[in-house]
C-alpha cells in the first residue's frame, strides 16, 4: 500500500476500507460497502482487499474483532485509525475548498 501516513494523504481504498470499518464487518462486506458507496467505480477483488486489510493490520490502523473461531473474520479500525482517517478527512476538505477556490466555486 502507498500511503503516505507522513503526508497524511491515503489511497482511495485504503480510505473506504477505514471508513467501511467504523462498523465491525467480514472481508466480503467491507468489498460490498465499498461498491456500493462508490456506485460500482471501486470494486476490489479478494486478493487486494486481503493484501489491505493485512497491511492495516500491521499498521494498527484495524483489529480481529468478535470470536475468532468463526469462519468469517471480522475487523473494526482501531482508535489509531480513526485518527488517520480524521487526518485524511481534513485533508481533503482543504483540498476541495482551495480546489473550490480556484475554479471558483463551480463544483
Amino acid at each position: 500500500m502507498r500511503d503516505n501516513v507522513k503526508g497524511g494523504a491515503l489511497t482511495e481504498v485504503t480510505f473506504y476500507v477505514l471508513l467501511s470499518l467504523y462498523r465491525p464487518k467480514h472481508g466480503y462486506a467491507v468489498m460490498q460497502f465499498i461498491e456500493e458507496k462508490t456506485g460500482g467505480r471501486l470494486s476490489l477483488g479478494a486478493g487486494t482487499l486481503y493484501g489491505a486489510l493485512n497491511s492495516l493490520q500491521e499498521k494498527g490502523w484495524i483489529m480481529l474483532c468478535g470470536d475468532r473461531e468463526d469462519r468469517k473474520k471480522e475487523y473494526l479500525i482501531t482508535s489509531q485509525g480513526k485518527e488517520v482517517a480524521e487526518k485524511e478527512l481534513n485533508r481533503l476538505h482543504e483540498l476541495v475548498s482551495v480546489a473550490t477556490e480556484i475554479v471558483g466555486g463551480t463544483v
